[in-house]
């Protein structure tokens, strides 16, 4: 099957049951572009916002898995398993010991994670450990230990408690593992516990908001509508939109076109004297070419990632 030529962005509110693979398989099918990739896994359990890039876009893959999250979990107290969530086998718990716990001690609880964490990765996590996934051992029966990492829980709160259950909101930096949080809450509070649910509400400008579901997708192929399919792409420019544009003069286009660097003469936009700093760059026809980032003290900008 040959690629379509489709470059762009979709931004996929994901189902439970499908992997972050899964995903991949069915938007390339979808769209007929072999080229692409997917920007932060998400579990099978999970469900919610999986952006997934196509073509050229495949370029931004690695930014926008950098990007803080925000989450929404169910937390349910008194029972601890191997996966951390409610898919894995029961390791221990306190059910009795939860209808004790008051309202504020789970708030307390829950906001003690708010900042700069030491968060130790699951066993059932991507990650490797001499060469094998951490799942892949943990399959076999095997535990090893895992080095702690630092991670930011930069904004937390508790939406709803209606025990055993507790509902919390969670914006983090990448690499955080919401099943961790959910089992450190229920060990600092005595009767332990595992992530019931998990919806990633946001990546960057990624929402659910804009979100489309893979049935929605397919529905559209199938019943021939793919003017209706490319509306739901999002242009590559979309990762930088917080990024001043800058586009370049009919003279300068060829220097754009070869990735050379371009001084401050070579735009339509004039340029403030300013520390340095990336924009958007745009080819003479309104068309997005690349990052750069200015150099003040030269009066040039340098390529970061051409496009």
């Amino acid at each position: 099957m040959p690629d379509s030529g489709i470059n762009g962005i979709l931004n996929i509110s994901k189902e439970a049951g499908y992997t972050s693979f899964d995903v991949v398989a069915v938007v390339r099918g979808v769209y007929r572009q072999r080229k692409s990739g997917h920007t932060g896994t998400l579990d099978p359990m999970a469900t919610g916002v999986l952006p997934v890039a196509l073509g050229k876009a495949t370029k931004v893959c690695g930014m926008i898995t950098d990007w803080d999250k925000e989450y929404i979990a169910e937390l349910l107290l008194g029972k601890t398993t191997d996966t951390l969530d409610v898919t894995g086998e029961v390791t221990g718990g306190d059910p009795d010991a939860v209808n004790a716990l008051t309202e504020e001690q789970i708030k307390n609880a829950v906001n003690r994670y708010l900042g700069e964490i030491d968060q130790i990765p699951p066993m059932y996590s991507a990650l490797k450990k001499d060469g094998r996934r951490l799942y892949d051992l943990a399959r076999s029966g095997q535990v090893v230990e895992r080095e702690a990492r630092k991670v930011t829980i930069h904004r937390i709160e508790v939406l709803d408690i209606t025990l055993p259950v507790v509902k919390i909101k969670v914006l983090c930096s990448k690499g955080t593992y919401i099943r961790s949080l959910c089992d450190d809450i229920g060990r600092d509070l005595g009767c332990g516990g595992c992530m019931q649910s998990l919806i990633r509400s946001a990546v960057g400008p990624f929402t659910l908001d804009n979100a489309v579901s893979l049935e929605e997708i397919r529905h559209l192929r199938d019943e021939g509508h793919e003017d209706k399919l490319m509306d739901y792409l999002m242009s590559v420019d979309t990762v930088f939109e917080k990024l001043p544009a800058l586009t370049v003069t009919a003279e300068a286009e060829k220097k754009l076109q070869n990735g050379n660097k371009l001084s401050y003469d070579d735009f339509t936009e004039s340029i403030s004297e300013s520390s340095k700093k990336e924009f958007r760059i745009y080819h003479s026809d309104n068309s997005f070419a690349a990052v750069y980032e200015s150099d003040p003290a030269q009066r040039i900008l340098s390529p970061v990632k051409m496009f």
